[in-house]
């Protein structure tokens, strides 16, 4: 009898230690930093010249640059200058035997954040690297704060009391807490996005990053660049060392919207990150570490697009170890009225508008409405009408003619007198003359989707839905 190998588990790679770049054609100052550095638990890199520092500093990431100023090749001055025409981000201490006011101010001109005169006190040096790297963390978390800040992570933002949703609810905590991959499934506009935030704020991933990526918005070559980052020169335009989102996400969570859209190519890069947990920046050859949570988002069945070819199986198993299902507005009803009036209560307070509520004629044909764009159609419909009103109370002339019923799409069924004897497929015919509406708008606009929508009095977002629908383009 055969025993099938079990693989063990892949751990967590480790984090690297801040990489510091010492740059002095003395050999013996060259080695008591690596001495005194390596002992603080740094990483460090040497350099005899400053040729030989520029080379170090495209191929390697740096995070500090410690570089005598006065060398017989290049200045330690444009050493830091080639530094910063790589990464932005590289701190500068300049060490120099013969202090100079004109090189002092050339080099904090640059970037430097200190300038050190021989011979220095090594605990004074050790404080001062130790002060530039936790500043560095520091700053690169106030920008990661700065984009997170705005989110809307709690349960008060994903509002519904049906029991499709409170079930929802349940999953989100009882799965935040893990670090297992989830897959959210659900038509466009149903709150993904809003899901997703909710798992990484109530995780334990909490206190890091976290990050967002459309993975149908970009071509495959922008894609690969924005997920791993990637090493100056790797291609044109790459001017600079570029961190990835696996790198800024480090420790926290990267939402990957629209899955089913990512390439073949990307596919394959991007579940070698799941099962290695390492990946390299394009155009590089270091293996950086992927301490990530990831949750994947996807409209399409992924499914049937890996039973027709359009997605890895083995990818699809990698990311739909916890799936969640969000349900179609219109499959939640009961959840109309309070998610309308929750944006009312956001727009009549953005806008300064006194509109008590919304009347029961308007909330009537909300509740009628098919809603093709879900959760956030409602979202435009609302701002629109509050934008639109001129009572204190939301009425039906301030709702679009989609939502009214009275525009070009609410004539195009047969007259009831024109049922066939033997009966027809309603849907079927119904759909048919929906197409061809839809066909015709885009036509007559000349493909351009927003010229199209306003035509048939829709929503951009409803229009496009139809579109992706009826596969027109």
């Amino acid at each position: 009898m055969s025993t099938a190998a079990v693989q063990p588990a892949t751990a967590p790679a480790e984090r690297r230690p801040p990489r510091i770049l010492v740059v002095d054609d003395e050999r013996s100052m060259r080695e008591l930093l690596a001495i005194v550095l390596k002992r603080e638990g740094y990483e460090v890199l040497l350099a005899e010249n400053g040729k030989m520092a520029v080379d170090l500093i495209e191929k390697e990431p740096i995070d500090i640059l410690i570089s005598d100023i006065k060398m017989p090749d290049l200045s330690g001055v444009e050493v830091l200058r080639a530094a910063k025409k790589v990464d932005q981000d590289i701190l500068g201490i300049m060490i120099t035997a013969f202090a100079s006011t004109d090189t002092a101010v050339e080099a904090m001109r640059l970037g430097a954040c200190d300038y050190l005169s021989k011979p220095f006190d090594i605990d004074l040096l050790k404080m001062k690297v130790r002060e530039k790297i936790e500043s560095r963390q520091l700053r690169q978390e106030n920008v990661l704060l700065k984009r997170t800040l705005g989110l809307t992570h709690k349960f008060t933002n994903i509002i519904g009391r049906s029991e499709s949703m409170l079930d929802v609810f349940k999953m989100i905590e009882t799965v935040s807490r893990t670090n297992s991959t989830i897959l959210l499934t659900g038509e466009s506009g149903t709150g993904k996005g809003l899901v997703a935030q909710a798992i990484h704020f109530h995780s334990l991933r909490r206190d890091k990053p976290m990050v967002s990526l459309n993975c149908g918005a970009l071509p495959e070559t922008l894609l690969e660049s924005e997920l791993f980052g990637h090493m100056r020169g790797s291609f044109t335009g790459a001017e600079s060392n570029k961190k990835g989102l696996l790198e800024i996400a480090e420790r926290g969570t990267v939402f990957l919207d629209e899955i089913g859209e990512m390439s073949a190519v990307m596919q394959v890069k991007l579940l070698r990150v799941l099962q290695e947990r390492r990946f390299r920046r394009v155009g590089g050859l270091e293996e950086l570490q992927a301490d990530i949570r990831v949750i994947a988002a996807t409209n399409q069945d992924l499914a049937k697009a890996v039973q027709d070819g359009r997605f890895r199986e083995d990818l699809f198993y990698r990311i739909n170890v916890i799936p969640i299902a969000l349900p179609p507005l219109r499959e939640r009803r009961e959840d109309i009225p309070l998610i309308a009036e929750h944006f009312l209560a956001k727009y009549r307070e953005q806008m300064d508008k006194q509109i008590a509520g919304i009347s029961r004629e308007a909330l009537e044909l909300l509740m009628q409405h098919e809603w093709p764009g879900n959760i956030r159609e409602l979202e435009n419909i609302i701002e629109r009408a509050v934008a639109l009103e001129t009572t204190k109370t939301i009425l039906p002339d301030s709702l679009p003619r989609s939502v009214r019923g009275d525009g070009p799409r609410a004539g195009v069924t047969a007259a009831p007198d024109a049922l066939p004897e033997s009966g027809f497929d309603l849907e079927a015919h119904v759909k048919e003359i929906e197409r061809g509406y839809i066909a015709e708008a885009l036509r007559r606009a000349g493909g351009v989707q927003v010229k199209a929508a306003e035509l048939l009095g829709m929503s951009f977002r409803s229009f496009r839905y139809y579109v992706k629908k009826y596969n027109l383009r």
